[in-house]
Parts: structure tokens; sequence; C-alpha cells
């Protein structure tokens, strides 16, 4: 028991060392009269468009009718390249060929 609570507070005091450890950048602290998109944040928007039209396209993807290991393939790649992933699915994955729903076995 006492074990484990010692642990825990070793624990603890090594993770608020870390915390109080880490440089805090200059930039991350200050910003002088910018609002967030002045600040660079303006691509949280585009962020987000960019993240429903990828759920689109993986929900397509799991609808269509394809063998189970390329529908795998396709949610992976447009997963891990979504921009590039998506436009690379709608023009080459002969979308008009695979539309009909046909549920996995």
């Amino acid at each position: 028991m006492m074990t484990k609570l010692f642990l825990s507070a070793v624990l603890c005091q090594l993770m608020a060392a870390l915390v109080f450890a880490a440089p805090v950048a200059e930039d991350a602290v200050k910003v002088a009269n910018k609002d967030a998109i002045g600040y660079g944040a303006g691509g949280g928007f585009i962020g987000i468009v960019v993240l429903i039209l990828d759920i689109v396209t993986i929900v397509e993807i799991l609808k269509s009718n394809r063998p189970p290991l390329s529908k795998l393939l396709w949610s992976l790649v447009v997963f891990f390249f979504p921009i590039i992933g998506m436009i690379i699915y709608y023009l080459f994955s002969n979308r008009h060929a695979h539309n009909t729903y046909e549920p996995l076995p």
C-alpha cells in the first residue's frame, strides 16, 4: 500500500517537473494586438471544411459495393493524406461502378 502511494507521489512530482521545465516560446505567450487570423490561426476554418469533406468521402467509400480490402485501402489513403487522398479518390476511383450500397457479409 505504501509502495503504491509513494510511487504515485513520485510520478506526480515528475510530471509536475516536466511541466515546469518545458520552455515556453515567447510568441506563444505574447500576441501584440492581433486577432487569431492575423496571428496565423486562420487555418481553422479551412481545416473544418477539409474534415467535413473527408468524412463525406469516407462515408461514401464505406457505403460503396467495393470489396472490404478496397474500402479499407481507400479509407486509409483519405485518412493519411486528407486533401490529396480525397482528390485522388474522386478522380481515379471509378465511383460510378461502385455507387450501390451493399452491406458487408
